[in-house]
């Protein structure tokens, strides 16, 4: 069996962004040569996420909407406890947990095997600095 790892470092110039990482996933899968396994993708940071769903601008807007309304941002320490300790990121915590760290995909004849529509994406939920995503396939 081999392994093969990579990182990405995603530097977003807005505090949130949603960015299809496909492209840059399938040419690492292409530069491991490894034709059957298991690819992991995930966030190494608290506050963004991996996970996957469908290139569509407005689902990406309806994500945005939706996860402001789960944990809406808010800088005071009385509405968030993490607040209190300096920071000002308590929702961004919480919308990685409710997107997810990971994903993990098969590859098949050297190719991610997705359903229709599937692709993976970096969620971001507190930009504007550097953020490492690793990938790790595994197979033969």
């Amino acid at each position: 069996m081999k392994s093969h790892t990579e990182y990405l470092t995603i530097n977003t110039p807005t505090e949130r962004a949603f960015i299809n990482l496909t492209p840059q996933v399938e040419q690492i899968l292409r530069k491991s040569g490894i034709q059957e396994g298991l690819l992991l993708c995930n966030s190494m940071h608290i506050t963004s996420s991996v996970f996957i769903n469908d290139d569509e601008r407005g689902l990406h807007e309806d994500f945005t909407k939706w996860l402001e309304e789960l944990a809406p941002f808010n800088s005071s320490p009385e509405h968030y406890h993490h607040n209190r300790t300096g920071e000002e990121n308590a929702d961004a915590h919480l919308k990685r947990q409710i997107m997810g760290r990971e994903v993990v995909v098969a590859v098949t004849a050297g190719k991610l095997d997705f359903g229709p529509w599937e692709q993976i994406f970096y969620g971001e939920f507190d930009g504007r600095r550097p953020k490492r995503v690793l990938i790790k396939i595994i197979g033969q």
